[in-house]
């Protein structure tokens, strides 16, 4: 995957992790980019996870062939990213480390050396020469973290993004950047759209040819242009639903509720509905829940009332809504209570908590099962979703 003759790949893949960040399913595992800059002053890109610590520093050591490194640029501390630094200060003890102003007050948080003496804080529009290549350096506070700056090498057109436009998967799986952008994007980056957005107009100024993030492929992948990829990052930071559709999110304890919601699915296809998607909570992970949230313009909540509350996994999904600052959105809700349905009245304060959202009325409320008795106010629903 290298950029260029002088851009070179030095990122590993992560293919047994499992979990990303201990909570993200990674079937596909992932990569952890790295990028060696060969000029008359040799720059190196970020490092990498201490997991694969050993691999990354191999890959390094080769593409430098007995040189040193003029410079290590740390875009971004996250662990996955800065696991090799240590390993790098300590080997080549003339080598500068470079980064934000924040990441000069953070990186003793992560490493045992003291470099203060050989750390060059940067600032927004800063350049360094390394011969050939010119560094051009972009601050992207909070794009996820406070210390994140991206890099944009000028010679050959390649914006080093950090984070920003990076995927779930690794590099050998080949797997396409839409297939696990969304996934990564709403649950990694999601919260901070009005982040996305500041760097999205920094970047509009760049003449950019290669996108090369931290994790996932360079991007433009075959066939495409970085047009479609600045669209949809354009588009999510926004907050606007990509989809134009339903999606029903179902908690049930005894296969009732996920019943009566199957029948609402199929009833509001035969209304016209093109794009309905029922997601049962209790089988997938809430990080895919949250992802199709994001997707969809339209969402039923569909919940059994548990212990006087929502059952634990609808609790789940609104709880890691509120804090991606979850907007912009229809709502239709539906309750199942045997005896003192609650759930509806706990969904709506998580909903009232989010930003431009609407509630629609009636509120479905059912007893245990759904009976004939039920049909008229989940048809009543289904026209006020549908139209």
């Amino acid at each position: 995957m290298n950029i260029s003759d002088n851009i070179v790949y030095v990122g590993v893949d992560d293919k047994d992790i499992g979990l990303f960040e201990h909570q993200y399913p990674v079937d596909e595992g992932i990569s952890y980019n790295s990028y060696v800059i060969l000029d008359d002053k040799i720059a190196i890109m970020d490092t990498a996870d201490e997991r694969r610590q050993e691999e990354w520093l191999g890959k390094v050591e080769a593409v430098l062939d007995g040189k040193a490194p003029a410079y290590l640029i740390v875009q971004h501390l996250e662990p996955d990213h800065s696991g090799g630094i240590q390993a790098l200060v300590a080997k080549y003890p003339d080598m500068q480390v470079v980064g934000s102003a924040k990441t000069s007050q953070m990186i003793a948080q992560f490493i045992d050396d003291d470099i203060s003496g050989r750390f060059l804080a940067i600032k927004e529009g800063d350049t360094l020469e390394l011969g050939s290549h010119t560094l051009h350096f972009v601050m992207a506070p909070m794009v996820h973290w406070p210390e994140v700056m991206v890099s944009y090498e000028s010679s050959e057109k390649v914006l080093f993004s950090a984070d920003g436009f990076g995927t779930f998967g690794a590099i050998e799986n080949k797997v396409p950047w839409i297939d696990e952008a969304t996934h990564y994007y709403f649950n990694i980056v999601g919260k901070y759209g009005s982040s996305v957005q500041a760097l999205l107009k920094k970047a509009a100024g760049l003449d950019i040819a290669r996108i090369a993030p931290l994790h996932g492929p360079v991007l433009p992948e075959e066939g495409k242009d970085l047009s479609y990829y600045i669209q949809k990052y354009d588009t999510w930071s926004k907050y606007e639903p990509e989809t134009k559709g339903i999606l029903l999110c179902v908690s049930s304890l005894h296969r009732h509720t996920i019943a009566a919601v199957e029948q609402f699915a199929d009833e509001l296809r035969a209304a016209g509905e093109e794009e309905v998607e029922v997601i049962d909570l209790n089988t997938e992970d809430v990080s895919e829940a949250v992802e199709k949230c994001f997707m969809y313009d339209r969402i039923v909540l569909a919940s059994v009332t548990y212990d006087g509350s929502l059952f634990p996994t609808m609790q789940d999904l609104l709880y890691h809504l509120s804090i991606k600052n979850f907007r912009n959105r229809t709502f239709g809700l539906i309750e199942n209570g045997s005896w003192a349905p609650i759930a509806a009245k706990k969904m709506r304060e998580f909903i009232e908590g989010f930003a431009n959202c609407t509630i629609l009325e009636p509120v479905v409320s059912i007893r245990t099962r759904r009976t004939a008795a039920d049909d008229s106010q989940f048809a009543e629903l289904a026209k006020a979703l549908v139209g």
